[in-house]
């Protein structure tokens, strides 16, 4: 008689007994691993390939509406939202004009000043979530001068290709958000002498990508892949929004307006200015003197800045958001079937010391690490636990035992 062999999986080749679930079929057998990971290849080459963009809004969704969707997510900086909500309505609007209109909308470019932890990179984030063009995030410290080591600043298009799947089409209407700009300004107010191959090299070659043009994309990176044929893509319908922190560009406001950041200038009267937010003020001839080239602040006509945040708006952080910081740690104690209480003195501690260290709201979730650390691993292994509340005294404790001076502002 033949003898009966264990049957096995056709794609894995594991027994049966090594399997959970083996599912039998007219030649052969499969199991639960490889229909999940055959479900995942599904999910990225199907799905994906078949994503289609939409270039125009609903007509019931109006600027008004892009704020409350934004409102969800970013607390404060009601004017930075009005100018994004604004923007974003204006560029689905020239996405679908008509090529025989006589008057043609152009593009108004967005570049976002604030200090650190503000939200400019969470604006960004958030607006992506509402639209349904492709949308990327670049880092600008990354790019140098072609020829040099780095990326060239072509790889911005390169990545939004890679959103879009390829799709030229879709990548010309997208949005992209460039992070750091500040960090490519030249040294000085003059032109450079010698090579700026990181600053001033880099803006001059963003230019034709920020104006509208027909650029050869590398798909894949120009350096790592030199024989790949390039894809041509017009720039005249992507929007770009740029953002930095601008350190120290404050002085440079305060000068431009004859004041000093601890007093007032006495003299003639003049209008009261709030030293506490200097950027308010920014203009185009202080990103001039900071390191931006004219042609550059040009492009980018739209002007906004964030405000710091404050002890009330730290503690909404905090707390409102769909993403806020607390929820996200109950989140991670319910999965442990533990549920995790704030007392409102302990939230003041940790909005009092994210005050002192002056770094935003990234600063919120440094100190709640420290805070929080200890328990989080403890609490998961101990017996019994049904409910944890963290107190003022728990929080000023744990605070003092971790180490917390790296967060010290200089």
């Amino acid at each position: 008689m033949k003898k009966e062999t264990e049957p096995s999986c056709s794609f894995c080749g594991r027994k049966k007994k090594e399997t959970q679930i083996l599912i039998s079929g007219i030649e052969g057998h499969i199991c639960e691993n490889c229909v999940g990971q055959a479900q995942q290849i599904i999910d990225e080459e199907l799905f994906q390939k078949n994503k289609k963009f939409q270039f125009s809004l609903p007509s019931s969704v109006k600027p008004k509406d892009i704020k409350t969707f934004l409102d969800q997510y970013v607390i404060g900086q009601d004017e930075a939202k009005r100018y994004i909500s604004v923007a974003v309505y204006n560029h689905y609007k020239r996405l679908n004009q008509s090529k025989s209109d006589e008057v043609e909308i152009e593009k108004s470019n967005i570049l976002l000043v604030g200090q650190t932890g503000t939200g400019k990179t969470l604006l960004a984030r958030s607006i992506a979530k509402f639209l349904n063009v492709p949308f990327t995030i670049v880092d600008a410290t990354v790019f140098t001068e072609a020829g040099y080591v780095g990326e060239d600043v072509e790889s911005i298009l390169s990545r939004l290709l890679q959103v879009c799947n390829y799709d030229v089409n879709a990548a010309q209407h997208g949005i992209i958000y460039i992070d750091e700009i500040d960090k490519i300004a030249r040294k000085g107010d003059n032109p450079s002498i010698t090579r700026d191959v990181s600053g001033e090299g880099v803006q001059q070659a963003m230019l034709k990508l920020l104006e509208g043009s027909e650029v050869l994309v590398p798909p894949q990176g120009g350096r790592k892949h030199p024989e790949q044929k390039m894809v041509k893509v017009d720039t005249s319908n992507i929007l770009f929004i740029c953002g930095g922190a601008f350190e120290g560009i404050d002085r440079l406001i305060s000068t431009r307006l004859n004041q000093s950041k601890v007093g007032f200038k006495k003299g003639k009267a003049q209008e009261k200015i709030d030293e506490e937010n200097f950027l308010q003020y920014v203009s185009p001839l202080d990103l001039r003197t900071f390191g931006l080239i004219p042609e550059l602040i040009g492009r980018v006509p739209v002007l906004v800045h964030l405000n710091p945040l404050d002890k009330t708006a730290l503690r909404n952080i905090l707390t409102e958001p769909k993403n806020a910081l607390l929820k996200q740690y109950k989140k991670i104690f319910k999965s442990d079937n533990i549920a995790l209480k704030f007392d409102d003195a302990a939230i003041d501690f940790v909005i009092d010391k994210a005050m002192e260290f002056k770094l935003g709201a990234r600063g919120l979730r440094s100190i709640c690490e420290a805070i929080m650390n200890d328990a989080m691993f403890e609490l998961p292994s101990t017996p019994g636990v049904k409910e944890f509340v963290v107190t003022r005294a728990f929080a000023e404790e744990k605070f003092e035992k971790a180490n917390v001076s790296k967060l010290k502002a200089a």
